[in-house]
């Protein structure tokens, strides 16, 4: 039964799942609603009507919105509740590079500098999994590519053995997804993501910890220089 007195029924399937995976479930249908637009920016969330259209309890929604807003997806105000992030603008888009520029080369060149094997060979599937995932416009066709280059510059933040980075890059990776799901384009650089991705590996490999800082230069300002292209893309469409 719902806050709001009702009774609602709820697919088998859910009931017996353990609450993570149902929070996981949860979350994963908000995001696709976030990325697909079914939800817009600047639209209410209503903890009662998600719970309803989604046959489950509060619990699970109210999981799922606070996991939503660690990425800057939605927001929360006090006394009014959760929104959907407004759009970035191309000056936010601008900012958030600039401020990867500044970290994600130093995570790069750290990282080279006490590569392991193990390392290059989970930075190596990250590329193989980009270049075989979909890459259409919809959430569930990109989220696999999306996970697949996250899963990239993570592991180069990990492995770059400073918290205190790591705990800097983690806290611009929200916004990164936020710019990247609501740019309503799907994926548009992936050949040269991949090209990018394999430069910044190959200095890895020879353990060229200059060379692995220079690569990820290049490609966090290439990354900027296309996100900028997309947003005036948007908007002029």
């Amino acid at each position: 039964m719902s806050a709001s007195g009702e009774t609602t029924a709820t697919p088998k399937s859910r009931r017996i799942a353990p609450r993570q995976v149902l929070a996981d479930h949860v979350y994963d249908d908000l995001m696709a609603s976030l990325v697909d637009g079914s939800l817009e920016a600047g639209d209410a969330l209503n903890i009662d009507a998600l719970a309803r259209e989604l046959e489950v309890s509060q619990t699970p929604i109210r999981e799922a919105l606070a996991r939503l807003e660690a990425t800057g997806l939605v927001r929360r105000t006090a006394l009014k509740g959760y929104r959907v992030a407004p759009l970035f603008s191309t000056q936010e888009i601008i900012e958030l590079m600039d401020a990867r520029s500044v970290l994600e080369p130093v995570n790069a060149f750290l990282s080279c500098s006490h590569s392991t094997g193990e390392l290059v060979d989970e930075l190596a599937k990250t590329i193989d999994d980009l270049a075989a995932a979909p890459r259409g416009p919809s959430f569930e066709t990109f989220r696999d590519y999306w996970q697949a280059d996250e899963r990239f510059h993570r592991l180069i933040a990990e492995h770059a053995d400073n918290r205190f980075l790591l705990a800097a890059y983690s806290s611009l990776g929200g916004q990164v997804q936020r710019f990247r799901l609501f740019g309503g384009l799907g994926v548009t650089d992936a050949d040269h993501a991949i090209t990018e991705h394999n430069r910044i590996l190959d200095a890895f490999i020879a353990g060229d910890a200059e060379g692995a800082r220079e690569a990820m230069a290049a490609h966090v300002a290439k990354v900027k220089t296309r996100a900028v292209a997309d947003r005036l893309q948007r908007e002029q469409g």
